[in-house]
């Protein structure tokens, strides 16, 4: 049986992709999975990540595989990973339907990271539009969320209006995502029993039942 490839897509830049798909694979390998990440976004920054990651831990003590393509050569290689991997993590360029609808269209599901903002709000619309071209399974996340603050309860309102499932969890506005990923880790890792851990933790564990769902 092949293993779930989830795509990471978003045409607004700044959405937090690359973080939550990093945390999102840690999530899944510390649930005792095995896991492949594949950088499709030009800009390599899920590859820098992982070289961090290599030098911080050593290249034995990674725990994930790491691969990169373009255009539809990611379609082949994420489809490729998933008959050797439980969970095949895709990251994607911003502003880039050509490099993103492979990986896309590959997808078990795609999740939407956005943040509760009105400019994210209208941004998002495209990817979703792309998404539905596909007919492929999306789940919105919200990212990078402000606590009890006004506007992002109205704005998941707003999000919820715009026609996709939107995810129960979400991830805060939290220093602790930037100083993990800048040492190639997680906030699982780094701060296992944190808040920010908690709502990966929590995360994960709902992709997972969604992908359940879906019949995965």
């Amino acid at each position: 049986m092949a293993g779930h490839i989830l795509t990471l897509a978003q045409q607004k830049g700044g959405s937090g992709k690359t973080t939550l798909a990093a945390h999102l694979a840690v999530a899944f390998l510390q649930g005792r999975k095995s896991v492949a990440v594949l950088d499709v976004d030009p800009q390599g920054s899920l590859g820098e990540w992982f070289e961090a990651r290599e030098q911080f831990l050593g290249e034995d003590d990674v725990g994930l595989s790491f691969r990169t393509a373009s255009g539809w050569g990611a379609r082949r290689e994420a489809r490729s990973l998933a008959r050797d991997y439980d969970y095949v993590v895709v990251d994607t360029p911003p502003k880039s339907d050509l490099e993103s609808r492979p990986a896309i269209e590959s997808a078990d599901l795609v999740l939407v990271p956005i943040q509760p903002t009105p400019v994210d709000l209208w941004a998002t619309e495209p990817t979703l539009e792309l998404v539905a071209k596909e007919k492929a399974a999306a789940i919105l996340v919200v990212n990078r969320a402000v606590q009890r603050a006004t506007l992002t309860g109205e704005m998941r309102a707003a999000i919820g209006q715009l026609g996709c499932r939107v995810a129960e969890s979400s991830l805060g506005s939290r220093v602790a995502f930037a100083a993990a990923m800048g040492q190639g880790r997680t906030v699982t890792e780094t701060a296992p029993s944190g808040p920010a851990a908690r709502e990966v933790a929590d995360l994960a564990a709902e992709i997972r039942k969604h992908l359940k769902s879906l019949g995965g």
